[in-house]
C-alpha cells in the first residue's frame, strides 16, 4: 500500500503545475456543477416509518395549505393595559407584516380570538408563501429581523414559532478565523519557518472548498441538512491541517537526516502519506456509519463529512507533494527562529525520556490514566438526552423571547402542540368517532387541552391539535406522547416537532448498537490490517471508547447538572441534544484513530528496525510526539471556538470534541498506550499464522532501505518475518 501511495504523490511531484491545475479544474468544475444542479439545504426530522412521518405525508396529501412554512406574529404589552387598547395601531404593523417578503397572509387576533386570558399577550399566525424548506435560513433570518423590528408603541413584538427556531442563524462567524490563527500559531513555533506554517493551512482551505461544491452537489440528489456544512467543515479544516502537517513534519525531518528533497519526500510520502490514507479511511468509514441510524439528517451529516475528509486525504497525497517539489529548499523561507529546531528523533529528547520512563514503571502510569478517564467518563451514566426547544435559545434571540411570552400568556405546552391525524380511508376511527376520540386525549394525563377537529376538502382526513402540559424539551412531554398514542387506533398518527424529535429519540435508542457496532468492527478490521494484529485494534477501540466516554462525561457535568455553565454565556443547565451525541461519536472515534495510527505505525517502524519493544516505544514518541501534540492542539482551538457560538448545540459540539482530542493526546497518547505497549511486549504484534496468511497485507512503515542495517535481519525475523524480508529487499 506504502508503495501505491508513493508513486501517486511522487506522480505528483514531478508535474506539480498539472497537478495543481488539475485541482484548480475540479474545483472549478465542482463548483460550476453545484450552481447548476446543486440542492438547497433543510433538516430533515422525520424517521421513515414513524407515526409522525406517516402524518405528515397525509397532511401533505389532503392539506396542501398545511405544507406552507408558519411562524407566529408574538404581540405582548409593556404595561398592565390590554391589547384591545392598541388594536388600530396592531393591525395596520400586521398588514405591514403581509407584505413582507414571502408572507402570504397574516391572521387577524382580535377577530380569530388568539389572546391571552388576560389580554395582554396575543398570536397572530403567519403564513408563508411556500414550504419551511423550500425557503431555508437566509429568508426566515431576514423574516425575524424586520418583525422583530415592527413598532407599536407600548407593545412588544416577535416572531416565533418552530420553523423560526429551527430555521435560526448559528451565529458566531469568526469561528472558522479564531481556528486558523490558532493553527498559524501553533504551525510557526513547530515549523519555525512562515512558508511550511502556511502550507498545511492552505492545503486545508482548498479541501474544505472542493468539500462544500461536493456537498453541494450532494444537495441536488438528496435532502441535507443546514448543519452539514459547518459541522463538515469544522472537521475537514482540522483534519485537513493536521494530515498536512503530518507529512510536511516528517518531509523536513527526512532532510534534516541528509536526504535530498526528492528521496525525503518519496520516504515521507511512504510512511506518513500512507498513515494519512488509511487515517482518513477510518473518518470516512465512521462518518458515513451515520446512514446506518436511518435519520435523514444524520445520514446527510455524516457524508457530508465523509466527503470532506476525502477531499482533504486527496490534497494531502497529491497537491501536498506538487506543492513541496515546486517549493524544494524553499519550505524553509521566512524563518522566524535563529535556527531549526533539530527534527529528527534523537536519544535523550525529552519524549525520548518519557517513553523510557513509562516503559520502566507501566503500572502506575497505567492505573493512573485508567482511574483519570473512569472519573471524567463517570457522569456519562447519569446522561439524559432530548432534543432542544427555542426555550433553550439565547434570550436576546426574537424566537425565544416569543417563546417565553407564549409560555407566559397561554401554558408551556402551547410551543409543543400535538398534532393528531386521522387517516379515515383506513379501518379505525371514523368521523363519527372523532369527537370521543377529542375527549378521551383530552382526558390524559398531562394533556391540557385538545382542539376544534378540521376535516379536510377530499374528506378522508381530520386533524386536531392537542396541547400537553408541558413544554416540548421536559421528559414528561415524551411520557404523554406515549400515554396518547396508547389510547389511539391505528388509523390515528400523532405528529408535530415535539413528536417528530420523540420518535427521532427512539430511532436512535434503536439503531445505536449496530451503528457503534459497525464502526468499532470496520476500524477494528482495518487496524489488523495494517498492524497485522488482534491485540493493537482491540486496545484502540478500548481507549477510543474510554476518550469518547470522557467527552460525554464533561458534556454532563457542564451542560446536563450546569456546572461551570455560566462560563460558556449559559442560563443554567441544559438538555443534551441527541443528535450532537450521536454525531460526535463517528468524529471522534476517527479523529482518535488517527491519532493511533500516526503514532503506532512509527513504534511499529521502530521495533520492525530494532526488535526492542521500550526503545521502539521511546523512539516512537520522540519522533510524534511533538507533532501530535501540535496537531491536537489545532484540533482543540478549531473545536474550542465554538463555544463561544450563541446556540447551545454547538456549544456542545466544540466542548465535547475538544475535551475527547484533549483527553486522546493527553492521557491516552502519552500514558495509556506507551504503558500498555511496554506491559505487553511482542504480544502487541501477536497475529495468528493461519490469519496472516488470509489477511491482505498492507504497510504504512517506512521503505528506505538506507535506515535498515542487514545484521538487523534476525530481529525483524523474529518480529514480522515477511515484512521484515520485504522491508529488507525493496
Amino acid at each position: 500500500m506504502n508503495r501505491l501511495i508513493r508513486a501517486i504523490a511522487m506522480s505528483s511531484a514531478r508535474h506539480p503545475w498539472r497537478t495543481i491545475a488539475s485541482w484548480f479544474l475540479v474545483i472549478g468544475s465542482v463548483v460550476s456543477l453545484a450552481v447548476i444542479g446543486g440542492g438547497t439545504f433543510a433538516d430533515d426530522f422525520s424517521v421513515a416509518g414513524s407515526q409522525s412521518a406517516r402524518a405528515l405525508e397525509l397532511l401533505d396529501q389532503s392539506f396542501p395549505e398545511a405544507a406552507k412554512g408558519k411562524a407566529l406574529v408574538v404581540l405582548a404589552a409593556e404595561s398592565d393595559e390590554p391589547l384591545e387598547a392598541r388594536r388600530d395601531a396592531i393591525r395596520a404593523a400586521l398588514a405591514d407584516v403581509a407584505q413582507m417578503a414571502h408572507v402570504e397572509s397574516v391572521a387577524d387576533p382580535f377577530s380569530v380570538a388568539t389572546m391571552s386570558p388576560d389580554g395582554r399577550i396575543a398570536y397572530a399566525e403567519l403564513t408563508l408563501d411556500a414550504p419551511e424548506r423550500q425557503l431555508g435560513k437566509p429568508a426566515f433570518a431576514a423574516l425575524s429581523r424586520a418583525v422583530s423590528g415592527t413598532q407599536i408603541p407600548g407593545v412588544q413584538v416577535e416572531l416565533g414559532g418552530d420553523a423560526v427556531f429551527l430555521n435560526a442563524g448559528g451565529g458566531g462567524s469568526g469561528h472558522v478565523g479564531i481556528g486558523l490563527l490558532v493553527a498559524l500559531l501553533v504551525l510557526l513555533v513547530v515549523f519555525g519557518t512562515l512558508v511550511a506554517a502556511v502550507v498545511p493551512i492552505a492545503l486545508s482551505i482548498v479541501a474544505v472548498g472542493a468539500g462544500i461544491g461536493a456537498i453541494t452537489l450532494l444537495a441536488g440528489t438528496m435532502d441535507v441538512s443546514e448543519s452539514a456544512v459547518p459541522v463538515a467543515g469544522l472537521v475537514g479544516l482540522g483534519v485537513g491541517i493536521d494530515y498536512a502537517l503530518f507529512v510536511v513534519a516528517r518531509y523536513r525531518e527526512n532532510r534534516a537526516a541528509g536526504l535530498d528533497n526528492t528521496r525525503a519526500l518519496a520516504d515521507s510520502m511512504g510512511s506518513s502519506g500512507t498513515a494519512v490514507v488509511f487515517a482518513g479511511g477510518t473518518v470516512i468509514i465512521a462518518t458515513g456509519a451515520l446512514a446506518l441510524t436511518g435519520v435523514g439528517i444524520l445520514t446527510s451529516i455524516g457524508l457530508s463529512t465523509a466527503l470532506m475528509v476525502m477531499a482533504a486525504v486527496a490534497s494531502a497525497i497529491t497537491l501536498l507533494p506538487a506543492l513541496l517539489s515546486l517549493l524544494g529548499d524553499r519550505i524553509d523561507t521566512g524563518r522566524i527562529a535563529r535556527r531549526n529546531r533539530p527534527t529528527k528523533p534523537a536519544n535523550g529528547s525529552v519524549w525520548w525520556r518519557f517513553g523510557h520512563r513509562v516503559s520502566s514503571r507501566p503500572w502506575p502510569y497505567l492505573l493512573g490514566a485508567i482511574a483519570t478517564l473512569v472519573a471524567v467518563a463517570a457522569p456519562a451514566l447519569w446522561m439524559h438526552t432530548g432534543f432542544p426547544a427555542a426555550g433553550d435559545a439565547p434570550a436576546e434571540t426574537t424566537h425565544r423571547q416569543a417563546y417565553d411570552l407564549l409560555a407566559q400568556g397561554f401554558g408551556t405546552g402551547f410551543n409543543g402542540p400535538l398534532l393528531v391525524v386521522v387517516d379515515l380511508d383506513v379501518t379505525g376511527t371514523q368521523a363519527s368517532g372523532v369527537p370521543a376520540l377529542i375527549d378521551d386525549i383530552a382526558a390524559v394525563p398531562g394533556i391540557a387541552s385538545a382542539s376544534e377537529p378540521r376535516l379536510s376538502s377530499d374528506g378522508r382526513t381530520i386533524v386536531f391539535t392537542a396541547v400537553p402540559a408541558t413544554g416540548p424539551a421536559d421528559p414528561e412531554t415524551s411520557r404523554t406522547i406515549e400515554r396518547v398514542r396508547a389510547i389511539t387506533p391505528g388509523n390515528v398518527y400523532v405528529a408535530g416537532i415535539t413528536a417528530m424529535t420523540d420518535d427521532l429519540n427512539s430511532q436512535l435508542n434503536s439503531k445505536l448498537p449496530l451503528f457503534i457496532g459497525a464502526v468499532i468492527a470496520v476500524s477494528f478490521l482495518l487496524l489488523m490490517l495494517v498492524f497485522r494484529s488482534i491485540v493493537v485494534p482491540l486496545k484502540a477501540a478500548a481507549v477510543n471508547l474510554l476518550s469518547i466516554g470522557g467527552a460525554y462525561g464533561v458534556l454532563v457535568a457542564v451542560f446536563q447538572w450546569g456546572w461551570g455553565s455560566e462560563l460558556l454565556g449559559l442560563e443554567g443547565p441544559t438538555p443534551i441534544t441527541s443528535l450532537i451525541v450521536v454525531i460526535m461519536f463517528p468524529i471522534l472515534f476517527g479523529l482518535s484513530m488517527d491519532y493511533e495510527v500516526f503514532l503506532l505505525s512509527r513504534i511499529r517502524e521502530e521495533y520492525l528496525r530494532t526488535g526492542d519493544n521500550a526503545e521502539s516505544v521511546a523512539r516512537g514518541l520522540a519522533g510524534t510526539g511533538r507533532v501530535i501534540s501540535s496537531a491536537a492542539l489545532i484540533m482543540i482551538a478549531v473545536f474550542a471556538s465554538f463555544v463561544a457560538s450563541p446556540v447551545p448545540s454547538l456549544k456542545m459540539l466544540g466542548l465535547g470534541l475538544a475535551t475527547a482530542i484533549l483527553i486522546d493526546a493527553t492521557v491516552i497518547r502519552m500514558m495509556l498506550v506507551p504503558a500498555t505497549m511496554a506491559l505487553l511486549g511482542k504480544a502487541n504484534w501477536w497475529l495468528p499464522s493461519w490469519l496472516d496468511r488470509l489477511l491482505p497485507r498492507l504497510t504504512i512503515e517506512a521503505g528506505d532501505s538506507a535506515s535498515m542495517r542487514p545484521e538487523q535481519g534476525s530481529a525483524l525475523e523474529e518480529v514480522d518475518a515477511p515484512i521484515a524480508k520485504e522491508l529488507l529487499t525493496r
